[in-house]
């Protein structure tokens, strides 16, 4: 399937367009996914069973806690090995970490960053170094499909679509396979209101964005990302869109700000500027750079 022309032939119905990021944004996932089918199988195929308590730690942070939230799952591995390369318990342990030098490579020259990519990469290169990093994205799809079920939207999801419903075309940007995005949507009977599911075999945030947006006539005042971590930011940020942040710890009165205040600011133009500008604040302040455990 041609991802980028499914985005790009995108109809235009209505002036106005919100992106949706999905987990941690719309649905309480985040938590349940990194901590029981993210993080499991990260230790057990990286072979950090003798440091997994110093493994976690690093991983709930880059994924969790901390400014690379959200990021897609290959990049949340290569910041949690930079982070890990760091803590003398690798050391004092005699615990190495695997080779990344193709996955690095891998990494720097694709867009695409999801299972289907790397597994025809391996096919091509003969990469075997490469499987390990294949098998755990794997087994973390598999996980999720057996655990995340029956996790409802956050409150006033329903009515922030129920809104924008018939005002503004709306999609899903998120860094989630598509499979798990499709399912988790229709679990939920919210499918029927967007346009269209983008996954991360469609590209980057950013990529979702322009594509589905660039020659079609939106203003830039008229399109607006939500979302809960920084990426989602910086894609907006990266196509001249609006930002309104969902701010980790603080879900529930977020929507429930947006449903009173912030989708009426948007579609009667008063969202930028001043008001904008004291959410980004409050979404900065919400996450930190630096780990906080003593030998970071």
């Amino acid at each position: 399937m041609d991802f980028v022309a499914e985005l790009r032939d995108m109809s235009k119905k209505h002036d106005y367009i919100v992106c949706f990021d999905s987990d941690g944004c719309v649905f309480d996932t985040m938590e349940l996914k990194h901590k029981e089918c993210f993080c499991p199988a990260f230790i057990k195929h990286m072979g950090m069973q003798a440091v997994s308590k110093y493994a976690r730690e690093v991983w709930d942070f880059v994924n969790l806690y901390s400014k690379t939230r959200g990021c897609n799952r290959f990049m949340g591995v290569q910041y949690a090995f930079a982070m890990l390369q760091t803590r003398p318990a690798f050391r004092d342990r005699g615990v190495t970490l695997p080779d990344c030098r193709a996955f690095e490579d891998w990494l720097a020259c694709e867009t695409k960053l999801g299972n289907p990519a790397l597994a025809a990469h391996i096919e091509a290169s003969g990469e075997t170094s490469l499987k390990r990093f294949l098998d755990w994205s794997s087994e973390v799809n598999q996980r999720v499909e057996e655990m995340v079920h029956g996790v409802a939207p956050f409150p006033g999801v329903r009515e922030i679509l129920a809104q924008a419903d018939g005002k503004a075309d709306m999609m899903v940007v998120s860094q989630t396979p598509l499979e798990a995005l499709a399912r988790e949507w229709k679990e939920h009977e919210m499918d029927g209101y967007v346009q269209m599911i983008a996954g991360q075999e469609h590209g980057t945030k950013t990529e979702h964005i322009r594509f589905a947006t660039e020659g079609k006539g939106y203003a830039k005042q008229c399109i607006l990302m939500v979302g809960d971590a920084p990426g989602d930011l910086a894609a907006a940020q990266a196509n001249q869109a609006l930002f309104y942040p969902i701010v980790p710890g603080q879900e529930e009165q977020s929507w429930a700000d947006f449903v009173q205040e912030g989708l009426g600011r948007f579609f009667d133009g008063s969202f930028a500027g001043e008001y904008q500008a004291s959410l980004l604040h409050a979404f900065d302040k919400s996450l930190p750079e630096k780990p906080s455990w003593p030998d970071a």
